[in-house]
């Protein structure tokens, strides 16, 4: 009798405690957990994407401009961050309103569709189409100008933003629809900046983010009317609005605020290169007993760590990237430490190449599998530049398609090009997301050849 008495006891209280959460988590099917259920769980579930602009991984870090706010916004409530990457607009909305996620860290465009279902928050973003273009005298500054110019573009809202403009201005511009799977917006950016093409068609977001890549674009013909974005919550998410706004509104002018929208729209994405001493004197740099010493290690050339030390950071040991990376070997902070080096060495010469060394050798057990030294050598600088997951993701991404998983040339290297498009980075296949890997593509290229013309100078 005392047992049954006792099993009915906990019974009530488990459905008392059950209805109390159901009445707390949901009302009317709607999911109802606001900003004070948030501070008792002590984390901040935030849903974004893979994109340039959002969220990205480099070098195995986290990286992104939305990614960065949303932890700074977390920081403020002294919550933790919890991301949850999903593929697109539509997914981020679904996720949020059946309560798999708080706060929409992205630029969702403000549409009366979802204005019933959500509050946007934050700050409101304006953003529009603007066409890309070299800099100089003959560069386009009026919408007028362009019948009689060929726009190359991929299939979407940039295509039908310029057909509509072209009636619109009564046809002549020549529009070429770009459909191989191999190009993406970015693609079609970087062949701008080339003089490959004289023109396609970004976001004024995406177009900035490339200019810091390619100082020679212009981005300032605007072709289309302004979108409004911003980040969102649920509409049963009013305090938690509320404080989106507020710490936007306190914190736009702050340093940290700043220094994020600057590493992602202003600093040169590239390092400046120029020669420091002369191949004809038999020197490559000041650091070249170092590299001879270190490189033995590794069972590399020499020549081969100079050049990577060029490309990297030009010789100059105390250059800082724009992704945080130090030293004349460019490692990512975690990274730098992991390997051994001692906090406030990272512009140490000697330090700076005994730590990329040791995890150059950390890539080359990774890559292992990949039978000839020479293409093993291929993986281990596209690891060094893009991260070892990116690098992954494009050798499965081979395989899938057809293609050798342990060669570079023309079989990975294609499929790490194709890791900014969409429908590649959202492949089942790949676990690493949205990747810029035009960089890597020209940083394995660079880094061979300029060691075969170091050989060919120095021979010893």
């Amino acid at each position: 009798m005392k047992r049954s008495r006792i099993f009915w006891v906990v019974l009530c209280l488990s459905l008392l405690c059950f209805s109390c959460h159901s009445r707390k988590d949901t009302v009317d099917g709607e999911v109802t957990v606001d900003l004070p259920e948030i501070m008792e769980r002590g984390e901040l579930v935030v849903l974004t994407a893979n994109s340039s602009t959002s969220y990205f991984n480099y070098r195995g870090e986290p990286m992104g401009f939305q990614y960065e706010l949303a932890q700074q916004f977390a920081r403020s409530l002294g919550l933790k961050l919890k991301l949850k990457v999903v593929n697109n607009p539509s997914e981020m909305v679904h996720c949020l309103l059946k309560g798999e996620g708080d706060l929409i860290a992205y630029n969702l465009d403000i549409t009366n569709a979802w204005k019933d279902s959500l509050i946007y928050c934050g700050e409101e973003n304006i953003t529009h189409q603007v066409i890309v273009q070299r800099r100089g005298k003959d560069a386009l500054k009026d919408v007028t100008q362009l019948p009689g110019k060929e726009i190359y573009t991929t299939p979407g809202k940039y295509y039908d933003r310029l057909m509509n403009l072209n009636s619109e201005l009564g046809g002549g511009i020549t529009i070429h629809k770009v459909v191989a799977d191999s190009v993406s917006e970015e693609n079609l950016i970087t062949w701008v900046a080339e003089g490959k093409i004289d023109y396609t068609v970004a976001t004024n977001e995406i177009a900035k983010i490339n200019r810091t890549y390619y100082p020679n674009l212009d981005i300032g013909l605007v072709i289309s009317f302004d979108q409004r974005s911003s980040w969102a919550v649920r509409k049963t998410s009013v305090l938690l609005a509320e404080a989106a706004d507020k710490w936007h509104r306190e914190n736009i002018n702050s340093s940290e605020f700043k220094a994020s929208a600057r590493r992602y729209f202003e600093l040169n994405k590239r390092t400046t290169h120029g020669s420091i001493l002369s191949l004809k004197d038999g020197k490559i740099s000041h650091y070249d007993d170092l590299f001879r010493k270190y490189a033995k290690e590794i069972g590399w050339d020499w020549r081969m760590l100079a050049s990577l030390v060029y490309t990297e950071s030009n010789f100059d040991p105390n250059v800082i990237s724009w992704a945080g990376a130090r030293g004349l070997m460019q490692l990512m902070p975690a990274t730098a430490h992991a390997m051994g080096m001692p906090v406030g060495k990272e512009s140490d010469p000697e330090e700076s190449i005994k730590a990329g060394v040791k995890y150059i050798a950390r890539l080359q057990q990774i890559f292992s599998k990949v039978p000839d030294k020479e293409e093993r050598n291929k993986f281990v600088l596209a690891a060094y530049n893009a991260g070892v997951g990116h690098i992954t993701d494009a050798m499965a991404l081979a395989e899938k398609y057809g293609r050798n998983r342990y060669l570079w040339d023309h079989h990975v290297d294609h499929y790490i090009l194709l890791k900014s498009n969409e429908e590649y980075y959202q492949d089942p296949v790949c676990k690493n997301g949205y990747f810029r890997g035009t960089e890597t593509y020209n940083f394995v290229r660079e880094v061979v050849e300029r060691a075969e013309e170091y050989k060919k100078k120095i021979k010893h």
